[in-house]
């Protein structure tokens, strides 16, 4: 992966009606704004009941948005990522289709992880109350086969995700089938979606056990076997996300969003510093992504003390709830059919109460702390809550997964603060400060002082939280800067 900023977006909410579109988007438009992109899913159907994360054919790109090749011709402009769904796959897919109608004569029968198949001689309360669960209830849905017969099937998310049986032949096959056809069309990266969950075992939180780190390698060393690198998405307590990073390529920097929230809302970087000290440099940092602003990712787990104390972070989240005018608190908990428990649905921008100076200092901590920057195509444009759409959809992550229209686009890329914020992008992809050494310098509280030196180049970011104001200097040698710029402010 290149050491630049990566985008993620959806094809069809960037103003894009299929992939060539978005070609020509990265070939015009956002020209050396990004390295690479994150598409987010683009199988059949793209618009399924989870926003395409719920795949019929995982190895067929929704003809309505184009091809393989299609796909192929955009990674000559850029680098590709795209999810490998390795938890489970519609309800709808001909594989479990023909396991409706077959039971164990289906070929699929064992591709799919059925309740006994954990509990062979059932389970105690014990045993059901200790899996970890992200969502409400317990992680079962009941099918009637063609025979007339019952299976109680694992469903993690929802009764329209059909867990897969991982440790079978036919689920390894599965996603290995899934790895070839990615490296078949020029993919080069690959994001874990849901890994957290896949293997499931009696006794067990089912959730991050043993053996999901030892399958997390395992699928790692295929991947790149076949050339691809491997992001690991997982919201869980920040130590594992350290103990992961020494596994995989690379992993999310989930603690940060909400770590920035706490240094800008409580204009202290405690919490932040002692995070950088620690946090994997292998990390893909982001403040915003199509899922909500992760609180799980900084909070305490049973009784390890998290990277924020529980009273500081419950006024976190009220403070969002407050900037945003309590737009977030419609689309977060049990709102808006929103069945994720550890986040919070609101865009960034609005999180910040809209405050543009507090979202380029945001921007300017995420593009200076270790790792590669991900910048999400709402944030992109300082995106505002699309009440309109959470209305319409009742779903409470498209608060932050607006359609925008390329008139839309066009009218966002003038606005003088969103153009300060792509040369502070154009600036983080291109000196070359960022491929040296990451240095936090020793201050107080209320200051942040992090500098980046590779031999004589440097760059050097400095906020003073009491007054919100923040200055980067940088050398002008060997790079593709303007050569009379040696500051933003």
């Amino acid at each position: 992966m290149k050491n630049k900023i990566q985008l993620i977006t959806y094809v069809d909410r960037l103003g894009c009606k299929n992939i060539q579109d978005l070609n020509l988007l990265f070939k015009n438009e956002f020209k050396g704004f990004f390295g690479g992109v994150h598409i987010l899913p683009f199988f059949f159907p793209f618009d399924g009941e989870d926003a395409g994360f719920d795949p019929i054919n995982h190895q067929l790109i929704d003809p309505r948005l184009g091809d393989w090749d299609d796909l192929n011709d955009l990674s000559n402009e850029v680098d590709i990522m795209a999810d490998l769904i390795v938890n489970h796959v519609s309800a709808k897919s001909e594989e479990f289709k023909d396991y409706i109608e077959k039971g164990k004569k289906s070929a699929h029968a064992s591709m799919f992880l059925c309740y006994e198949k954990v509990f062979p001689k059932g389970a105690l309360e014990a045993d059901l109350l200790k899996i970890y669960r992200p969502r409400p209830g317990f992680p079962f849905t009941a099918f009637k086969l063609n025979d007339g017969s019952n299976k109680l099937i694992w469903t993690t998310f929802t009764s329209n995700q059909i867990d897969i049986d991982v440790t079978s032949e036919m689920g390894a096959k599965y996603l290995e089938d899934i790895l070839t056809t990615f490296q078949n069309a020029g993919i080069t990266i690959i994001r874990l979606d849901a890994a957290g969950y896949a293997v499931k075992k009696k006794g067990t939180t089912c959730f991050m056990i043993d053996e999901t780190f030892e399958f997390i390698s395992q699928l790692t060393k295929k991947a790149k076997a076949k050339g691809m690198e491997v992001l690991v998405e997982i919201h869980s307590y920040y130590r594992t996300q350290i103990e992961i990073a020494r596994r995989v390529d690379y992993v999310y920097d989930f603690a940060l969003p909400v770590l920035v929230l706490d240094t800008l809302f409580n204009k202290n970087t405690l919490s932040l510093k002692k995070w950088l000290k620690v946090s994997p440099r292998n990390a893909i940092t982001v403040l915003d992504t199509h899922d909500g602003i992760g609180i799980v990712d900084v909070a305490a787990e049973d009784d390890k003390p998290g990277l924020i104390e529980d009273e500081i972070l419950d006024k976190i989240v009220q403070q969002i709830h407050i900037n945003s005018k309590k737009e977030s608190l419609k689309a977060t908990g049990e709102a808006a059919s929103n069945l994720d428990l550890y986040q919070v649905n609101c865009t960034y921008f609005d999180a910040l109460g809209r405050d543009e100076k507090a979202y380029l200092i945001a921007r300017a901590i995420q593009f200076f702390v270790p790792g590669v920057p991900q910048v999400y195509y709402v944030g992109l444009f300082a995106g505002e809550n699309d009440m309109e759409l959470l209305e319409k959809t009742n779903t409470g992550r498209d608060i932050n997964r607006h359609y925008y229209t390329p008139k839309e686009i066009i009218s966002q890329l003038k606005k003088p603060f969103i153009k300060e914020l792509t040369e502070l992008m154009f600036f983080r992809n291109n000196h070359n400060a960022f491929n040296g050494d990451f240095n936090l310098i020793n201050t107080e509280s209320h200051i942040l002082n992090i500098k980046w030196i590779n031999n004589d180049d440097w760059a050097e970011l400095f906020i003073d939280l009491d007054t919100m104001e923040m200055k980067i200097k940088f050398s002008a040698h060997n790079n593709k800067l303007n050569s009379k710029r040696d500051c933003f402010k």
